[in-house]
This record gives C-alpha cells, structure tokens and sequence, in this order.
C-alpha cells in the first residue's frame, strides 16, 4: 500500500521574493479593477459552480486561489491585511490590497536603487509615515450627519443613490447611534423596517450555533429567552427547561456563562436538529454585569435566575422565560429584537437619565450612558430585493459594504474621497528617510488605479487641498461639497493593516511551501 508523504520545497532570496511578489501582483489586479466610480465588476464562479457577478473587493480577494503555492502564499498573505480592514471598519478591503501591494513595489525599487538599505530603518520609516499620514487625516476629517450619511452611502454601494438614499434614511430612523442591518426578502424593491431592540456586545461561542453559513451568524426567529446570572456547570441542570423548549417547538437563546461541556452538548443537539439553540456569555463581572441582565430581562420579559431564586436551575419554569422578535450573534455582538418596547423600559431609561444629569463621576457617567444606549436601541432592517439572484447577491454585497462604511463615518468622520485625502497627505508630509519616501508614494497608488479604471491619463490634481476629479461628470470639484467621500476609520484601517503586512512579507527571504509526492516513487 503506498502512501502520500508531504516534503517540503523551499524558495530562497529573489526567487522566493518574486513569487510571492507576483501572487500579490495577481490578486490586487483582481480586486482593484472594482476601485472607483468607474470600478469593473467581476464574474467568478461559486464553490457549486454557479457565476457570481460582484464589485465587492473582499468577494473577490475570498475566491482567489492560485495554481502556484508561492504565489497563492502571497496572495493569501495579501488577504489577511483586507480582511482585518473588514473586521475593523466594515470596508476597505480594495484599498488595503492596492496600498499593501504598492508599498511593497516602492519598497523593492528603493532596495534596489540604495545599496546598505537595511530593512529595520526600512520598516521604521514605513511605520512613521503611517502615522504622520494618519494624524494628517485626523485632522481633516469632518463629522457626518444629516444628508451628508446619504452621500457615504451612495459611494460605498458603487454610486447608487437609491440604495444610498434609503441607507441614509435607515440611520436616520434610528437617530444615527441605532442600529443598522440587512436581510433580503422575495420582493424586487427594497425597503426599510424599523423594529424596537437592543445590541449586545457578546458574539458567537461555538460554531456550529451558526444558521447563515454565507453571513458566519446563528440567527433564531422567535426564540425563548433564558437569562442566568450563575455559571450553567451541568447540562442536567436545565434539562426542564430544554424538554419545555423542545416540547413548545421554539428556538432557545441562552444569555449566561457555560461550562464548555454544556456548550459542547447543546452545540451537538443543534446540529443534529434537536433542538434550535444559541448560547451567548454574560458580561465579565460586576454591577455592569447585573445591570445588563436585568436590563436584557426587562426587555425580553425574562427573569433573570440568580441568588434572588437561590441559584436553583432545577426550580426554573416557562415562566421564567422571556421572548423576542429575532436574535442575530455574530463574532462580536448579538441584536435582540423585540416587538415594542414595554412601559417598565420607558421607566428605566427616564431613571438612567435621571442618573446621568446628577452623576458628577465621569465613571459612572460613562456607564450609565452605555446603560441607556442599549436601553434605547432602535434596529432598522434595509431589506433588500431583485429580480433575479445574481443582481440580489450583487446588490446585496453593495448594501452590506454600505451601511458598514456609514457606520464608520458616523463614528470617526469622513475624508475627501476618490484617493484625494491621501494623495493630499503624501503631497503635504515631508519624508525624512527612505522609509517614509516610500510610504508617502505608495499612498498616491488608489488616486492612480480610480483615473485608470476610469480610463483618464495625465490627469494633474489641483493644487487646493481637497479638490479633484469627479471621475463621473470629468470636472474637478470640492470632494467632500460633491459627496464624493471615504470614511476616515475605513482609510485609517487599511493603511495600517495594509502596512503591517507589507513590512512583514519584506522581511523575508526564504518561503518554505508542501509538496505533495508518493512514497513509493521515491
């Protein structure tokens, strides 16, 4: 019987550097052939075979995999910088990918041109640059609100104003600090719901709780609420609970600390369908702690088990639990949603901001307007319709990226979009060493790649900050006045994760990949 043993194939030097070079060259043709306006779509085909049009930069990083396993090291190195963009600011995997790859193109070229050029003060220049351009852009940076949110929106969902429009209204229903999600339903328009709820800053426990294996999230649709206080250590504990659960034919939400066997037992019932279950942790400690729970309880009609109850589980009755509208978990925090809010919630959240205007402590303060943020959480649902999947699926992805990059701007600030606002910075910083020369040009490379996409050559910028071309209408105009914007987290993110990862593909000189060969040929 012969068997497959994997050995090793090893890159050394320039060659080990031009391959992953050119898997980095590979994906960021891909993904920035979508930057701009005038960005291209990209047809790709799905794991089941399907074409899948989309402009959606980390859609298509995702469904890059190349033939070369050097290359496809690099590419998949490439990924990481966008995907961490993602996770911080909801967008930017386009830009993080063309930043990431042209500093290391400049980076290369200067390695070439300076002889002695060592690769610490390299990456120290790098680093300090990124900083510099960072607190310019922190300096220019303008809130956002009012019609400014629709503008965000428009360019992050490729220039549609009325995906745009109806994003803007979305944040404004729920005054511009609720929250903001998406679903799609059957129907070919797309329409705003605003339902009452609550955001969690709890995620996922275990994966197989997930339900939207496309989105990474265990959604539940009418779920029963238990709230515990006390640490769930046996799974026997709650069993009167999970037979009334089964017997009622309802989803359960768990909100509270489990023993990881627990996790484990009930994350097995659900896959084997059981039983449709969720289980999120308890906040750390302390009267936060108490304070969420009981605020969770009020809001779902549960009562929360706790030393009140003796900590006895066994005692735990229907009664005891609370309901909710939907429940979606995913890696960072749950939305609970609820029908209407109660009397009892109005009368709490008319005590916390009692509290906060005779609270001197900054301390409590803080908590308290945390308290009464999450009391007040109004969630508003842009439900997304087509006609058919492909322009569901495309749009989707559109309206995704979009309310994530208008939270963004609601959060930081915006900054004068189209490459101009780092453009400007490169411009307006004085390098002081190698390093930073090669940062502040690799900063200018999104303002290059949005004039090509377009088709534009030899296109001067002005020489007034702020200003550039509409690639659209081909007039040079006030970036921030025409709406043409980037939110300054997203901008911010993806310099310095496209940064992070560029220096450290720099410091290496030898690539070690699998190659797969049988034993018996050898």
């Amino acid at each position: 019987m012969q068997n497959d043993a994997i050995v090793k194939h090893l890159n050394f030097g320039a060659d080990a550097k031009n391959k992953v070079f050119e898997g980095i060259k590979k994906l960021t043709k891909a993904v920035g052939s979508t930057l701009g306006a005038s960005g291209k779509c990209v047809i790709l085909e799905n794991g089941a075979g399907k074409p899948v049009i989309t402009k959606d930069g980390v859609t298509v990083a995702n469904s890059v995999i190349l033939l070369d396993p050097v290359e496809n090291m690099g590419a998949t190195l490439l990924k990481e910088a966008a995907r961490k963009t993602v996770k911080e600011a909801g967008d930017g995997t386009t830009t993080a990918t063309i930043l990431a790859h042209s500093i290391l193109e400049e980076a290369y070229n200067a390695i070439e041109t300076h002889e002695n050029l060592s690769y610490r003060d390299l990456k120290l220049g790098i680093d300090s640059a990124v900083e510099k351009v960072i607190e310019y852009l922190e300096k220019i940076a303008k809130n956002v609100s009012g019609k400014k949110i629709d503008q965000v929106a428009t360019i992050s969902s490729n220039n549609d104003p009325v995906l745009g429009g109806l994003i803007g209204e979305a944040f404004r229903q729920v005054d511009e600090t609720g929250i903001v999600m998406m679903e799609t339903h059957d129907l070919p328009e797309t329409a705003i719901e605003k339902i009452e709820g609550t955001q969690y800053e709890m995620g996922l426990k275990n994966s197989h709780f997930i339900t939207n294996q496309e989105k990474g999230t265990a959604e539940l649709n009418n779920p029963l609420v238990l709230i515990v206080e006390s640490k769930i250590e046996n799974i026997r504990k709650i069993q009167g609970v999970l037979e009334h659960v089964i017997k009622s034919n309802k989803p359960l939400l768990i909100i509270g600390d489990t023993d990881p066997q627990v996790v484990s037992a009930l994350a097995m019932n659900k896959v084997k369908g059981n039983i449709k279950v969720n289980i999120i942790d308890a906040p750390m400690y302390g009267i936060s702690k108490k304070d969420t729970l009981n605020d969770l309880a009020l809001i779902t009609g549960a009562i929360v088990i706790n030393e009140d109850l003796g900590d006895d589980m066994d005692l735990i009755q229907p009664i005891h639990l609370g309901k909710c509208l939907r429940s979606v978990t995913n890696d960072a925090e749950t939305i609970i949603q609820v029908e209407e809010r109660s009397e009892e919630v109005d009368d709490l959240i008319k005590q916390v901001e009692k509290q906060i205007k005779e609270t001197k402590v900054p301390g409590l303060v803080i908590r308290y307007e945390k308290r009464l943020a999450r009391l007040l959480a109004k969630v508003a649902i842009v439900k997304v319709g087509a006609n058919s999947e492909i322009e569901l699926k495309e749009k989707r992805d559109r309206v995704e990226d979009a309310i994530c990059a208008t939270k963004a701007a609601i959060k930081e600030g915006i900054v004068p979009g189209g490459g101009i606002a780092l453009l400007n910075a490169s411009e307006s910083i004085k390098a002081k060493s190698t390093g930073e020369q090669v940062l502040l040009d690799a900063v200018k490379s999104p303002f290059r790649i949005i004039l090509e996409n377009a088709g534009i050559e030899d296109y001067e910028p002005p020489k007034v900050k702020g200003k550039g071309l509409n690639v659209v209408t081909g007039e040079t105009v006030s970036m921030v006045n025409s709406g043409i914007v980037d939110p300054l987290l997203v901008t911010k993110s993806a310099l310095r994760n496209a940064a992070s990862v560029a220096t450290t593909i720099l410091s290496t000189d030898c690539v070690i990949n699998n190659l797969r060969v049988n034993e018996g040929n050898r």
